[in-house]
């Protein structure tokens, strides 16, 4: 009975926690929400962290993107050849990544470089009293640190997303012309008759939610590290983890939303 109790015991406990986690979590996004509509706007700052968030990772999801839809079309290829529909391979490159790929490899490769540096960044403010000190100069630290980087967060994924889903497509050409001997001109009228605008606005879509969820968990986590090097660097990684987390979550949820009727 008492290890029933103390099972019991835990599980509150634990339920507790995770509800107060997701109400401040909830709070601190509201507030970072809303300071991006109330003057002042720190542009220095939004214009830092949009560099950091789209230019500086264009390179890494280019080459995500590319490689990616070139192995989408092998593998469809190997699969669609034993029922003679090697046709279909446009349709299926265009469609995964302009509705899947594009915005969870753009947003997990950000993830991993953004997010990350956006915890280790504030956290590395909060550990050494940079906050407080914000606070003493009469600034406000949501809107400084946080709410330019939600914005960035919010605006540098989707044109991402964008130049992914293009490299994507371009890499199943490549794929497709290159060596598996398809017609380029064949390749391309199948790829645009198979490219849909709900498609693309889903994914657009998707990568918004996505970069504020990024930015969201960076800021988050770094603005509520404590401890020294050994916060910091638990603090990167929560960032890191939960944004990868939440971002697949809500891939489904808005897939599900959009493509199951």
């Amino acid at each position: 009975m008492d290890t029933i109790l103390t099972l019991v015991a835990r599980l509150g406990r634990a339920t507790l926690a995770l509800i107060r986690a997701a109400g401040s979590l909830a709070l601190f996004a509201f507030e970072g929400l809303s300071h991006i509509v109330r003057p002042p706007f720190y542009g220095r700052v939004f214009l830092s962290s949009f560099m950091e968030t789209g230019f500086f990772s264009l390179p890494v999801v280019a080459l995500t993107a590319l490689f990616s839809g070139g192995v989408i079309a092998l593998q469809s290829y190997t699969g669609f050849a034993q029922y003679h529909v090697q046709s279909a391979i446009a349709g299926i490159v265009v469609l995964a990544v302009t509705r899947e790929l594009g915005p969870v490899l753009a947003g997990l490769m950000v993830a991993g470089r953004v997010g990350a540096a956006m915890a280790a960044q504030i956290g590395t403010m909060r550990v050494t009293d940079q906050i407080d000190a914000l606070t003493t100069l009469s600034t406000n630290p949501m809107k400084y640190l946080v709410a330019p980087r939600l914005l960035a967060g919010l605006i540098a994924l989707p044109l991402l997303v964008l130049v992914a889903d293009v490299l994507g497509v371009a890499g199943g050409f490549t794929v497709c012309v290159m060596k598996l001997g398809f017609s380029p001109q064949a390749y391309i009228t199948a790829t645009l008759n198979s490219l849909k605008a709900i498609d693309v606005t889903v994914g657009l879509v998707k990568a918004a939610l996505f970069g504020f969820l990024i930015a969201l968990m960076g800021c988050y986590y770094g603005y509520n590290s404590k401890g020294v090097a050994e916060g910091v660097g638990s603090a990167t990684t929560a960032a890191v983890v939960v944004a990868s987390i939440l971002l697949l979550a809500f891939d489904y949820l808005l897939t599900d939303l959009f493509f199951s009727q």
